[in-house]
């Protein structure tokens, strides 16, 4: 098969497009977290400008470092933000391509992903996607090689997302990935007041109780709460802030949350 590389398309908008400036940001960031214990079977992470959420993210995947190198594949979900569509989107790419190297992608499970009626080929919805895109570089660092499916969710059910992660689940070595950020341009009060309780119902496995205005990816974050539920994991918040926190202006504030799901021992 000709390799068909998906080129980064927020590198020097959103990270640093210089490779080792974009390492040292990544190092920095996690450097700044706590060590904990537990290898999270699936986690959320904010996908902002690292200059915003990059801290929160850190949070997160710093619960990789210690027994991350069980991890083969990485299942990778976000929400459209430019192309609007039913369903969940894979690319017909080979490759997706940061400053910092070049990821191969399961082509065998996304092929049988296709059998699924939501899930469809759009290369339209990857190609200027940056919900997925953030997250790479922090798995590329943490990580090393591994190999990556990654998901442009459009408009699908609770239950359609978790159908593709169920069939996507595996063991030890899959890491599930769910990319979003929290509440959208309310006051630093207001948006605290929403975020808090978008993480109670995150923490709870309660999908029914996030709305439109909770989180740009609700519907994967709905689709891992049901599925997370199903099996018995349980969820916990890792970091909750907001740009107020991290830029200082609380004027007009995205939230960013960071969680991590643990299946039972």
């Amino acid at each position: 098969m000709t390799s068909m590389i998906r080129e980064p398309a927020v590198s020097g908008l959103f990270y640093p497009d210089e490779p080792e400036t974009l390492r040292q940001d990544i190092r920095g960031y996690l450097a700044d977290v706590s060590p904990s214990r537990g290898m999270p079977k699936a986690i959320i992470a904010p996908h902002a400008g690292y200059i915003y959420s990059g801290p929160v993210a850190a949070s997160v995947y710093a619960r990789l470092m210690t027994g991350g190198d069980e991890i083969r594949r990485v299942v990778l979900l976000g929400p459209s933000h430019r192309v609007p569509f039913s369903g969940l989107a894979v690319p017909d790419s080979t490759h997706f391509r940061t400053p910092l190297g070049s990821i191969p992608l399961d082509r065998t499970a996304i092929a049988q992903l296709k059998r699924l009626d939501q899930v469809i080929s759009l290369d339209a919805a990857h190609e200027h996607e940056h919900s997925l895109e953030v997250q790479l570089p922090f798995l590329q660092l943490i990580l090393g090689d591994f190999t990556l499916i990654p998901l442009v969710v459009g408009d699908a059910s609770s239950e359609k997302v978790a159908e593709v992660l169920e069939s996507l689940w595996g063991g030890t070595e899959t890491l599930i990935v769910i990319s979003s950020d929290l509440s959208h341009y309310h006051d630093y009060a207001t948006a605290k007041k929403m975020d808090r309780a978008t993480s109670d119902a995150i923490v709870s496995l309660h999908p029914e109780k996030l709305e439109y205005e909770d989180a740009c990816g609700r519907i994967p974050v709905k689709g891992l709460l049901l599925q997370a539920k199903r099996l018995g994991l349980k969820a916990e918040v890792v970091d909750l802030r907001s740009s107020g926190d991290t830029s200082g202006d609380k004027s007009r504030v995205v939230g960013y949350g960071a969680y991590a799901f643990n299946e039972p021992a």
